[in-house]
């Protein structure tokens, strides 16, 4: 359980660092940057701790899977971008995936 916390974090600082990187107009704006650096290197850092009892590709895929899904949420939300019904449907294919992923194949079993 331990291993899905850290991962949790670890997609936690990506989507926040993703997210603030429109915000630092090219790395000329400090603090948006910062956040980048720090979201990002807890990012991986987390993400790595995770890996002690997760395997990998499930890792990965958790990770990138909700990551995607989340920073096209908090994009539409916070910047106004479009999603169609069919950005939805990815959107719902993307998380399908991973729950059938974690939930009914071997391969999540480390």
């Amino acid at each position: 359980m331990k291993g899905w916390l850290l991962l949790l974090i670890a997609i936690a600082g990506e989507v926040i660092a993703t997210s603030v990187l429109k915000s630092t107009q090219g790395f000329t704006r400090l603090l948006p940057t910062c956040v980048v650096f720090l979201g990002y290197g807890m990012s991986f850092y987390f993400l790595s701790l995770s890996l002690n009892t997760i395997a990998i590709g499930i890792a990965y895929s958790v990770w990138a899977g909700l990551g995607i899904v989340l920073v096209t949420l908090i994009s539409w939300l916070v910047y106004g971008q479009k999603i169609d019904l069919w950005g939805f449907v990815g959107m719902a294919c993307i998380l399908a995936g991973v729950l059938i992923l974690n939930l009914f194949s071997r391969a999540s079993v480390h």
